[in-house]
Order: structure tokens, then sequence, then C-alpha cells
């Protein structure tokens, strides 16, 4: 079939027309799909128009109006996500909506399709690595070939997907120095962190619904928000707050979201003898998130997979101190004793530095506000316009050579 490229809004009047592909898309929850939704609502505020592109959920009342399908079959190893294996006309669709430029999500299948339609239609791809998937190989090896292999074999995709992308996105500093590292002849790097919601994300909102719900009234809550997996480093969250709870019964674990792993730790707790000292809420709506946040006394976070830690400058808007694991992007956000608190990775770092965010005065809590208010995501959303408007006036020239 030949391709004739069509002028899109970009090319004329300065408002773009773009297409976000992603591996995942609502109704599952994940960093991926609150970032998406972030920067499409904040460019959608700006003028310009986004297209989503995802794996058909599994469910038709799920669909959203406006987003474009792919077929997927279920990823059974993996709750919630979904594959697509299926050959599609999406370049046709691509061509027809008059794209200026694909924003990519995914490292996986949606990554080789934004691919396939960004050299077919001459469109330029902007990657934003939002996943260290290849730390997540250690859980999700199923293919029978060993880890070591199998992650070669993932480099060489990986590198030659970065190196195909106009711009490569890392969310963190770190992030970046990470990717520099593996994939040094990347086009063009930039950090651009997703923006947290600073309206909705307050420090004054009355959490009494969450702590009526689950008996929370009098107690001390430890608060772990995000999808429950095993690379998460939840059990070391396990194993410190049972250490903890027996020199302070009044101490409660609350553990929102939904996973993989959910029943792994619900064992886990029962095993240490803490399951009524534990409160799974389960999934948690989204006009619910700030009410959860509120009720804590201190989040915390122990994974050392985090490209960025959304959760943690959300808990920070809500003026909550973070204790949060010293390791790369968690590690960047938070200045320990300033605006949260960093523990290693063992359980005794963690119960000492719960205690220092259990007694946190009001200046640092005044600080962890401030630092996510260095998160602004109408400014996060301008940067990225003039990196789409830069990817394809390098494109374009590309062309002309």
């Amino acid at each position: 079939m030949s391709w004739t490229r069509s002028k899109g809004f970009g090319a004329e009047g300065g408002l773009l027309r773009i297409a976000f592909f992603t591996d995942t898309y609502l109704p599952t929850r994940d960093g991926v799909v609150t970032s998406i939704q972030l920067l499409k609502g904040e460019l959608e505020g700006l003028g310009h128009e986004v297209f989503i592109f995802a794996p058909a959920p599994k469910e038709d009342k799920d669909r959203e109006p406006g987003v474009q399908y792919f077929r997927s079959v279920s990823f059974r190893r993996y709750q919630g996500y979904r594959v697509p294996l299926f050959p599609s006309n999406k370049c046709e669709l691509v061509d027809k909506l008059k794209i200026d430029v694909i924003h990519n999500h995914g490292l996986a299948f949606m990554a080789l399709n934004s691919m396939f339609a960004g050299r077919t239609l001459r469109i330029p791809v902007v990657t934003t690595w939002h996943t260290n998937v290849n730390e997540a190989l250690t859980y999700y090896n199923f293919s029978g070939i060993p880890d070591e292999i199998l992650l070669r074999l993932m480099w060489t995709y990986l590198r030659s997907l970065l190196r195909r992308s106009e711009v490569v996105i890392a969310p963190t500093e770190s992030i970046k120095a990470d990717l520099l590292g593996y994939v040094p002849s990347i086009r063009r790097l930039e950090v651009v962190p997703t923006g947290v919601d600073l309206k909705r994300f307050q420090t004054d909102i009355d959490a009494s619904v969450i702590l009526d719900r689950y008996g929370l009234r009098g107690t001390k809550v430890i608060l772990h928000l995000g999808r429950i997996a095993m690379e998460k480093n939840m059990d070391l969250l396990f194993r410190g707050f049972a250490k903890l709870v027996k020199k302070d019964p009044q101490l409660r674990l609350m553990v929102a979201g939904e996973g993989p792993a959910k029943a792994h730790h619900m064992e886990q707790a029962k095993d240490l003898g803490i399951s009524e000292k534990v409160v799974f809420t389960g999934f948690v709506p989204d006009d619910e998130l700030p009410l959860v946040y509120s009720a804590c006394d201190v989040f915390t976070i122990a994974s050392k997979f985090e490209t960025q830690g959304l959760v943690v400058l959300e808990a920070m808007a809500c003026g909550k101190p973070v204790v949060g694991i010293n390791h790369r992007a968690v590690a960047e956000i938070i200045n320990d004793g300033v605006n949260g608190f960093l523990f290693d990775d063992d359980e005794d770092s963690w119960c000492h530095a719960i205690q220092r965010g259990l007694e946190s005065t009001d200046d640092l809590r005044a600080n962890a506000r401030s630092r996510a208010e260095q998160y602004s995501q109408k400014e996060e959303a301008k940067r990225m316009v003039k990196i789409y408007q830069d990817a394809i006036a390098s494109k374009q020239a590309k062309l002309r050579e």
C-alpha cells in the first residue's frame, strides 16, 4: 500500500494532533495510566488533540468513547493486562486522523505498533520510559529461557526501539543516567517528570469517611498505595511492620490497591500474626485517592522499581511525611530529614525511618508540600509540546535530506 502523508494542525496552526500508544489503559490502574491521563488532560487544556491507541479491554462495558482499540488477549500471568497480538488497520486510522506526532508510552507490543506506524507514515515517534521492564524480568520470566539470556535479548530489542525514537523521555535524572549507560547512542534524551495534580491533592482534606470505614479512629496509620506486585518490595514493609506493632499496638498498616501479589501479602500478614493490624482496602476509585492519602500519618514506599514514583509526590502534596527507600527515583525526590525520610533495603532501617516519620514536624510537612509544588502538570505539558514540535521539525528535516 502507498501512503501519502496529510498535513496535521502542527504543520499549520501550532496546535498538534497527538497519538498516544500504550500497552496499558483503563480499566487497568497503574502509574503509566495515571501519567497518560494527566498529560492528556493538560495537553487538551492547551488546545491540542490527543488520541489514545490501546489494547482492547476484556469487557465491552470498559471501552471508552474515542479510544482506538487493538484486539487483544489476556496476559494470564499478570492480572489486569492485555496483549494485542492481531493484525490491525491502525496505520490507516493514524493517517486518517492526520496525526502529527506519536507518543509511545509502552515498551512491548504497542511500542512495535507505534514504530511501525511512525515509519510507514513518516511521523516522528517520541518514547517515554515509564517502566524498568528489564528489572521486572526476575519476577515475570515465564518463557523458560534463563534470565541472563532473555535479558540480553530484551536489551537488543530495547536498544533498537530507543535508537529509532526521535526523542526518549526519562521521568527522572537517575533514569536518564541509567538509559545512557545502556544506550549511549540515543538521538535525544530529555527528563520530563509526570506532574502532580495540586488542586486535587491538598493538605486540608477531611479523611473522616476513610477513618470510619476502616475503623482507624485513634490509630496511627502507615499507608502503602499502588499496584500490589512482587517487584514493589512489599515483603520488607510487612516484616518491618510486624516488629513495630509489637512496640506500638496503635499502629495500622493500610495497603491500598490491587495486584497479582495481594494474596501473597495477605498470607504473609497472617503468618506474621498481624492480620488484625493490616487493612487491605482493595481498588481505590480516583475520587477517593486524596481521602486515602489524607487518612494516613505516614506514607511509605519500598519499591526500587520506580522510574519516578508519582505516589510519593501525591502524598507530599497532601502534606504527608513520606518514608521512601534510598534508591534511584524515590531518593531523587526525598531530601532526608527535610521533606521526608529515606531508609536502606532492610526492615530495621525502615522501622527507624517510620518512627522518624511519625514524629514529623509541621515544617517537614510544609516542605513536603513545597516539593510537590515543584512538579506542575501544566509546565510539564508545555515542555512536552516543545519536544513534540522539535521532533516534528527534526523528522521533516531528515525527510528533506
